[in-house]
């Protein structure tokens, strides 16, 4: 039954594919072409024609070609896959089917995108990241609609336009693009206090993610789960990577950028290409009706999170990527998705953001996509049966028949009836009050639990959202924001702010307040490792003398462990071993860099170290890759190539074999599954 649920998307989707193999290349209404290169002219040298209607057409549809991008989230990468519940343990708390039967697989659409940038900004910028997910269930589609952190930066959606106009390109030179490092958007944040738990996310590493099979999504906002008998249990949803959360280091992005703004895009294809299927966990947060006010923060307030130690993250089902799109504007681009979008069992709360964003993302869909029929696309289309009185339209792409389009009817034998038992109840939730614009006292705590998440940072951690802090404050041009900003974090946490104003040039501020000292050890990436290995790139630098054995040997343990292996050298083709036999050569090192890799392994032979210590941008490589606290393996012989790379053969992270080591490959891939060695940045470079 499984498969079957599945297989009913592929089918669908596969009534819309076109091929153009073995086919006639054709005009829109099926006429043969012949020549598609030449317009119709009177001569060779004349005029053309306007009954030139190959031409005309062509010309149409790349004159309308484009649809309005999404305002947020217009940066997206998306995959197919499937969820699947790991036993019926949510049957008491939901009427959803495809988290209550462990035996249903439920197709998925995934889109994966940045929030501040357009369409053609890079992957790797610092930003909060989209995590949005399209269950195609039986009972209609489900969209989960959630980001990689779990909090947001305002309260009410009537905030949400002020937000983003502030973090755009400023309005008068539109500039910068993808950045939050400006004027409009700090002031934004040290006018609106509510921000502040916010952007100590932003400003930590969760804002720069090694890629989207390491990054943790939330649903963000608190939903409802509503069983049979209509009872109601509260729930937050996470998404937890199989492969553990890791991020890139700030430098590192900046570069990555440049060398390849596609970068996580580009992993993302690869990894499913390669059979390297990402997956997740999903887990709900579930706290019962009768517990809404036991917490010392309002459960609708989605500035705030329920710390795990307080309720458990308890894992129900896997999300697994494991096709990629057939044509990006058709799957990726077009994909809708809108938080009204919910099945029986899931119903919203009163969250005043929740609230706003069920009308805004389908106001947004209706714009982008031309009008009300764009579930009719085949990204959109439910597998579930569609049966209304809804009629005519733009893009009506479906032959409704019969006389009826109205409820009730006759004509029709009275169909499409009502559903009954089966239908969509909205929780009967009961509400009294006068009609007021006024924030709950309960929404106006904004800092305890940004200083909940800096007291829960590993030190490396917190030395990152300091640097952060300073570089963006730092292209503040205002100095009264500079100050405005930092006595917001004085808050938080005074020695915070004191790091931050003496980096931006600010006066330092009297303490606000003792720090409460709380911490959730759940919100630190040192306890979120997993199984990073499969899916990450591995540079072994190569030249004329290089030892093939240890290349060999290393690079099974590796592939078998799920990495992919790259060798680069100083040219393309091959480069002779130390045996004589021929090492092929998988890149040339000019074309590539070491912000692309997870790891790097340089297998020795002393003329093979002369060459590489002679090669400037292989010492560069080897220097970059340190100083982004990256794993390097070098047998014993290449400690002239270290030295002269300035790197300390004792640091963390650094594996060195002996010879003869068959403990080597092994202490490497522990050290590519540790990802990073961030206490190594400040002590063990050279000055």
């Amino acid at each position: 039954m499984a498969d079957a649920r599945r297989d009913a998307k592929d089918e669908q989707l596969e009534k819309s594919r076109v091929s153009p193999e073995d086919s006639v290349l054709t005009t829109d209404q099926g006429i043969p072409v012949d020549d598609t290169d030449n317009s119709l002219t009177v001569g060779q040298r004349g005029p053309s024609l306007l009954q030139d209607f190959i031409l005309r057409e062509k010309l149409t549809h790349f004159d309308h070609e484009r649809i309005p991008e999404r305002v947020v989230h217009a940066r997206g990468s998306g995959a197919y896959g499937y969820f699947q519940a790991y036993d019926d343990s949510l049957a008491e708390y939901t009427r959803a089917e495809f988290l209550r039967d462990p035996s249903l697989q439920t197709p998925v659409f995934v889109r994966f995108s940045t929030v501040a940038g357009s369409r053609g900004s890079a992957d790797t910028v610092r930003d909060v990241r989209g995590f949005a997910v399209k269950f195609y269930t039986q009972q209609g589609n489900y969209d989960l609609v959630g980001n990689n952190m779990p909090v947001f930066f305002i309260q009410d959606g009537i905030k949400f336009p002020d937000f983003v106009h502030a973090v755009k390109p400023e309005p008068h030179n539109e500039i910068p693009q993808a950045q939050s490092a400006h004027d409009t958007l700090w002031d934004f944040v040290q006018l609106q206090p509510e921000t502040i738990h916010m952007m100590m996310w932003v400003m930590s590493d969760r804002a720069l993610p090694r890629n989207y099979a390491s990054m943790q999504g939330f649903g963000v906002h608190t939903f409802r789960l509503v069983n049979e008998r209509d009872e109601s249990t509260f729930v937050k949803f996470h998404w937890k990577p199989k492969a553990g959360v890791h991020s890139m280091d700030w430098d590192e992005t900046q570069k990555v950028a440049g060398k390849d703004p596609d970068f996580n895009r580009r992993d993302l294809w690869e990894r499913i290409e390669n059979g390297v299927y990402p997956e997740w966990e999903l887990c709900v947060q579930l706290v019962p009706a009768a517990d809404e006010h036991k917490f010392d923060f309002d459960l609708l307030d989605p500035t705030k999170i329920i710390p795990e130690e307080e309720v458990p993250a308890r894992p129900v089902g896997r999300l697994v990527l494991n096709r990629n799109p057939d044509n990006f504007f058709a799957e990726t681009e077009q994909v809708a998705f809108c938080l009204s979008n919910v099945v029986p069992g899931i119903d919203f709360t009163d969250d005043p953001l929740l609230q706003a964003r069920i009308f805004s993302y389908l106001d947004t869909q209706l714009i982008r996509l031309g009008g009300p029929n764009f579930p009719q696309l085949p990204v959109n289309k439910p597998v579930a049966d569609v049966r209304n009185h809804h009629r005519d339209g733009y893009h009506q792409t479906e032959i409704p028949t019969g006389r009826a389009a109205y409820h009730k009817n006759s004509v029709s034998g009275g169909c499409p009836a009502l559903a009954g038992g089966a239908a969509f109840r909205h929780y009967p939730e009961h509400l009294d009050g006068d009609l007021i614009r006024k924030r709950a006292e309960t929404f106006a705590d904004h800092y305890s639990q940004a200083t909940l998440f800096w007291n829960s940072m590993a030190d490396w951690e917190r030395e990152h959202i300091v640097a952060a802090f300073r570089f963006e404050l730092g292209k503040v041009e205002d100095v009264s924001i500079r100050a405005g900003v930092v006595g917001h974090l004085n808050h938080v946490d005074h020695d915070l702010a004191r790091q931050v104003a003496e980096g931006v040039g600010v006066p330092v501020p009297s303490p606000a307040g003792p720090n409460h000292g709380r911490r959730s050890p759940a919100l630190s990436q040192t306890g979120l490792v997993g199984d990073p290995v499969p899916g990450r790139k591995i540079a072994v630098l190569v030249a004329d003398g290089s030892d093939s054995g240890l290349i060999a040997t290393v690079g099974e343990a590796l592939v078998d462990a799920g990495a992919v292996v790259e060798l680069l050298a100083a040219h393309d083709g091959v480069v002779q071993a130390a045996d004589g036999g021929r090492i092929e050569v998988t890149r040339a090192l000019p074309t590539m860099s070491s912000v692309l890799y997870d790891a790097i392994l340089v297998p020795g032979g002393p003329t093979a170290i002369e060459n590489l210590s002679g090669d400037g941008l292989a010492v560069f490589f080897l220097t970059e890759a340190f100083k982004h606290a990256k794993p390097i393996a070098v047998h014993a012989d290449a400690a002239p190539l270290l030295d002269r790379a300035g790197i300390d053969p004792s640091a963390p992270g650094v594996v060195v074999d002996q010879g003869g080591d068959t403990a080597f490959p092994t202490r490497f891939l522990e050290a590519v599954r540790a990802h990073r060695f961030w206490d190594r940045e400040v002590k063990h470079i050279p000055a």
